[in-house]
């Protein structure tokens, strides 16, 4: 049957295990396996899937980008992914202030393309930069601006929708006469109307839906079907303003409808001055009580943060920055944020608002954040749940009473309730909230591979629930019902009102095919985890050292779904350069990072490694390392990677094209000895040809030439040359310099010594050939070798300068895996920087002056290498080249080059390298004008960027040579 389905769509469908494994979780603690994953290309694949499933009692599961926390996405049946193909921004009505989009258009995407227009679609998550807006309507998304904005259901104008039938229909606003006319349909559109008229004009209905549902003036309410949202207009009620069943479909999780189109109510663009004040507070009950006097300030941003996610900030090397504004150790802290058009408003805002800061008292410091600064902040914010990944081992912050809303006057008593019952069950909960709305995000730290945590589960979750229902709140506010609290909606709302809901579901969806078991009927909260409970935990042993993590399984299992490697190149960061080329999810970090837990969790096969599966999701992954900092939860699939490699070709062999790589610089140094020959066999069409096409090398591609250069006559040169008047450093002469960009070493050598600086030089490869291609043994012989010759160095208190990232920075990150000697690791890691990390340190401390370089004018656009976005940073790149006193410098916004070392010359990858590229560091260097310098510190970027432009880019240690008086 599948087969036969599987020919009739234009799209796609998958059966295999990887793309099963892949859709089995989301980011919610539930995991079930897919009958299949459908990548439908049109509206009439989506219809043939669901005669598909209504003729096969079959689950239909809508899916976008997976991010939802209480199991949404997740089931048995077929899971319908409309990310890939269903991503138009149709029209745009200025006039209405009004949208058409398809589901799979992302939040922040599309307000980028709506700014021209002046308009803005507000709702806003912390997923808001890969979150897409069908899943936004499913759920009823509502973010940090909701208190402005209101929730995602509050825009939803029109939809159109697939019924259960295999019909397509619009749900609109309909006047009372519009609303009969529906019922008088001879279809099954026309019974749905005509059923929910029976059951919504019966008075005793309306007064248990008034009687049970969350308190209205509670705008985060998404408990069950939004029966509550049609009862105040001309159909229902005494309103006068028709009724739109889109309130009712928005937040029903896919369970009622499958919509295709979507048309949004849009606002200004919001003020563009904004300013925020950071309220600190020695105790979460000061914080609390804070939020009421703070919220009669018109604020656009209420947001809190305890103790516990503030410190996960500290191990995540992107959110470390923006942890600028922290003031101490606080407990807790607000961020308030207000806006205005006007300077002299938004002080008057400000000055308001560190009035009522100063009359509560209940701060002890409230930092005063402005423009860039102010969305550092919010980054910080956001990145929050996806920060809660970092806590080691098997306990984590579990996702099941972290959407309770209720109204702000009962707060502060929520919170002391909610407590207690923490404290009754010795848990030290995380406080993570919407503050200004009402609503926390408040979660327990549970082991759920161990039954008695599976128990506390259920039971603090029961709990929980019950006290929402004492204080007349909203169970689900914005996450949604999903698997983990659906079985609580009758206590939530009543039994009455539970039977209602599972009528008005029988109505749409007579035959139970969307995304069944969530809402009404739902599945247990407490089964189909995704990890086997009691289970006995496997002992994978590895070459490198996982111990951090506690072993490279719960190095794996620390993706906790967040999705944040969905985001497109349109945002800034690299990560995930392959997703951002083929927009599928096997080609994310979260799809690497999954797989490789799936199978090491339940392969049979006694290497755990040796599954094609494993092979295909991490064959597209560039090890850029982007993840290790960019991931909020620091899964490094680089690392991974290059371990699995290791792993799975001990079983299999070491492939012919793997070694010539790997082995690279030996073949280097053999061809240096007659370069040439070497470099005219390289150039040869047929030679050169049979060469790339023998090693499995793209045919597009130009092969690096080879050179032998006596690096120690070039420094006794330059030493004859200039005057030493500074301190001593080694520069690392790496396998790249050494016989491919031999000219780096001789610039670095010049400027080194002209500025001063006595230099000594240090050969060794660095292994980095090795480690990207998985030949572990030999780097660790390499680094073990390298590390005993440093020493010598470190000793002494004496730098350690290198010119290629992927080479130097070996020394700070993977040589620390090879379980070499602690002391001497950690001190040749300290003393080892990129050039311009070093030079950087030295301007700043005016050991180098702009007066030692021309004032010629230059404009300069620089291209950093990943390794260094990832473990260092770009801006001593910028400082650096920023210091003759008239170059014009900017940083290209340019993520991942797609060389990747060997990963873009190998042909089967050539046109995924060559797609990175085109997305948005072709393009920019394209651009610029010819006098233009382009700077890129990486030999694979240099590369790449000859082979995509031809144009030829410097290392920025070339730049400065030229630059020298």
């Amino acid at each position: 049957m599948l087969n036969k389905l599987k020919q009739d769509l234009e799209g796609e469908l998958f059966t295999d295990k990887l793309m099963t494994t892949l859709y089995a979780t989301d980011a919610s603690v539930y995991r079930k396996m897919p009958l299949a994953v459908a990548y439908p290309k049109t509206e009439s694949d989506i219809q043939k899937l669901i005669l598909f499933a209504r003729d096969n009692k079959v689950g239909l599961i809508p899916r976008t980008a997976g991010t939802s926390l209480a199991g949404q996405c997740v089931g048995d049946g077929i899971v319908v992914d409309v990310s890939k193909n269903f991503t138009k921004i149709l029209s745009v009505d200025e006039e209405k202030k009004q949208v058409t989009v398809q589901p799979g258009v992302i939040r922040d995407e599309l307000n980028q393309f709506l700014e021209p227009y002046g308009l803005f679609f507000g709702p806003n998550t912390s997923t808001s930069n890969r979150c897409m807006i069908g899943g936004m309507v499913g759920n009823n998304s509502s973010g940090t601006t909701s208190i402005q904005y209101g929730v995602t259901r509050d825009t939803v104008v029109s939809l159109k929708t697939f019924l259960s039938d295999g019909n397509k229909v619009e749900f609109k606003t309909l006047s009372l006469n519009e609303y009969l006319g529906k019922m008088a349909l001879d279809s099954f559109e026309g019974e749905i109307y005509s059923n929910i008229h029976k059951e919504l004009s019966n008075k005793e209905i309306q007064q248990e839906i008034i009687k049970e549902f969350p308190k209205p003036q509670i705008h985060r309410r998404n408990t069950g079907y939004a029966v509550d949202e049609l009862l105040n207009n001309s159909v229902f009620g005494d309103g006068e303003q028709g009724i739109n069943l889109c309130k009712l479909l928005s937040g029903s999780e896919g369970t009622l409808a499958f919509t295709t189109e979507i048309v949004l109510q849009l606002t200004q663009v919001p003020p563009k001055r904004s300013a925020m004040v950071v309220t600190h507070y020695k105790t979460l009950e000061d914080c609390l009580m804070d939020v009421a006097p703070l919220m009669a300030n018109s604020l656009h941003t209420c947001e809190m943060m305890d103790k516990v996610i503030l410190d996960c900030t500290k191990n995540n090397r992107t959110q470390l920055a923006n942890r600028f504004f922290v003031e101490g150790d606080p407990e807790a802290l607000l961020m308030l944020e207000v806006k205005s058009d006007t300077e002299e408003d938004l002080a008057r805002q400000l000055e308001k608002l560190l009035q009522t800061v100063k009359a509560s008292g209940l701060s002890y410091a409230s930092p005063i954040l402005k423009d860039g600064d102010v969305n550092k902040a919010i980054e910080l914010r956001k990145a929050g749940l996806g920060l809660l990944g970092n806590i080691v081992g098997d306990r984590k912050a579990v996702a099941c009473i972290e959407d309770t809303a209720v109204a702000l006057e009962d707060l502060k008593d929520f919170i002391g309730e909610f407590t207690q019952i923490m404290k009754g069950y010795g848990q030290d909960a995380v406080y993570y909230a919407h503050a200004g709305a009402g609503e926390l995000h408040l979660r327990p730290i549970l082991n759920l591979k161990k039954s008695a945590d599976v128990g506390l589960f259920r039971d603090i979750t029961t709990d929980v629930a019950k006290l929402t229902k004492k204080y007349n709140g909203s169970f689900s506010g914005e996450h949604g019902d999903g698997i983990v609290r659906a079985e609580f909606i009758p206590l939530m709302i009543g039994d009455k009102n539970y039977e209602l809901l599972k009528r008005i579901k029988t109505y749409f969806d007579p035959h139970n095919i969307f995304n069944p078991g969530k809402i009404v009927d739902a599945y247990p909260m407490d089964e189909s985890l995704r990890y086997e409970v009691d289970r006995e935990e496997p002992e994978i042993a590895t070459m490198m050292d996982f111990s951090d993590s506690q072993g490279i399984l719960k190095a794996a299992e620390k993706c906790n779904g967040s999705g944040d490697c969905r985001k497109t190149h349109k945002v800034s960061g690299a990560m995930c350069p392959s997703y951002h080329a083929t927009k599928n999810e096997k080609d994310t970090t979260r799809g690497r990072a999954n797989t490789l837990r799936e199978f090491l969790t339940n392969s049979e096969e006694p290497n755990k490694f040796n599954n094609k599966e494993l092979k295909e999701v991490f064959d597209l992954c560039l090890s850029c390392k982007a993840c290790s900092s960019e991931c909020p939860s620091n899964v490094d699939v680089a690392t991974l990677k290059a371990e699995f490699l290791y792993q799975y070709q001990e079983e299999n062999g070491y492939p012919l094209r793997g070694k010539l790589f790997a082995y690279n610089t030996s073949l280097n140094r053999l061809g240096s000895k007659v370069a040439g020959i070497t470099n005219a066999v390289y150039d040869s069409k047929f030679l050169g040809g049979l060469l790339k096409r023998t090693a499995g090398v793209a045919t597009e591609r130009s092969l690096p030439k080879v050179f032998k250069v006596d690096f120690d006559k070039e420094l006794i040169k330059a030493k004859s040359q200039a005057t030493k008047t500074k301190s001593k450093l080694v520069l690392y002469i790496d396998e790249f310099t050494n016989y491919l960009d031999v000219e780096l070493g001789r610039d670095a050598i010049e400027v080194l010594t002209r500025l001063g600086y006595e230099v000594e030089l240090f050969y060794g490869e660095s292994g980095r050939t090795y480690i990207s291609k998985g030949f572990l043994k030999q780097a660790k012989k390499l680094a073990t070798k390298n590390l005993e010759q440093l020493s010598v160095f470190t000793d002494k208190g004496l730098p350690i300068v290198g010119l290629e990232p992927s080479a130097i920075l070996s020394f700070r990150d993977e040589y620390k895996r090879f379980g070499l000697d602690n002391g001497k690791m950690e001190a040749v890691a300290a003393n080892s920087f990129l050039i311009e990390e070093f030079l950087a340190k030295e301007i700043q401390l005016g050991h180098i002056t702009a007066d030692q370089f021309t004032t010629e004018a230059k404009t300069v656009k620089i291209h950093t290498h990943c390794h260094q976005k990832s473990i260092s940073n770009q801006k001593v790149t910028f400082d650096v080249l920023n210091l003759p006193q008239n170059y014009s410098v900017s940083i290209i916004s340019s993520g991942c080059c797609g060389m990747a070392g060997s990963f873009g010359y190998e042909k089967e990858h050539y046109e995924v390298s060559m797609q990175v590229g085109e997305l948005k560091l072709f393009p920019a260097v394209r651009k610029a004008a010819a006098d233009v310098i382009i700077a890129a510190n990486g030999t694979s970027c240099r590369h790449q960027i000859y082979d995509g432009t031809k144009r030829k880019a410097l290392h920025p240690i070339t730049v400065l040579k030229e630059a020298l008086l």
